[in-house]
């Protein structure tokens, strides 16, 4: 069941790269938008409720990475898996928050 682990592994990529926005706006004292707030996503949620859900992220990912199947980081396949799921949960990250905080602003013409 290859495929299984391939698919863990980039929902892993997600959830260790949805940890980074949360995580590091929680350590730094601001509010950030997260699924608890309201609306549901777009509304801010405390410093302390963005480190919490920070770290859930990170031991969501370590799971879905490190105890699924033979994670080798000399293995491309295993990496390359990993990897789309992060970039995945990076550019949706990007477009969704951008759209709070100027990220989407269009060219300057």
């Amino acid at each position: 069941m290859q495929w299984a682990h391939y698919v863990s592994y980039f929902f892993g990529g997600a959830f260790l790269a949805n940890t980074i926005p949360h995580l590091v706006s929680g350590v730094m004292g601001r509010p950030f938008q997260s699924p608890f707030a309201t609306p549901r996503g777009e509304g801010l949620s405390s410093s302390t409720v963005n480190v919490l859900w920070g770290f859930f992220n990170l031991v969501v990912g370590y799971l879905l990475i490190c105890r699924v199947g033979d994670f080798d980081l000399r293995d491309l396949a295993d990496v390359i898996a990993a990897t789309l799921g992060a970039l995945f949960m990076s550019v949706f990250a990007a477009r969704h928050f951008g759209r709070f905080h100027g990220g989407n602003a269009p060219d300057a013409q």
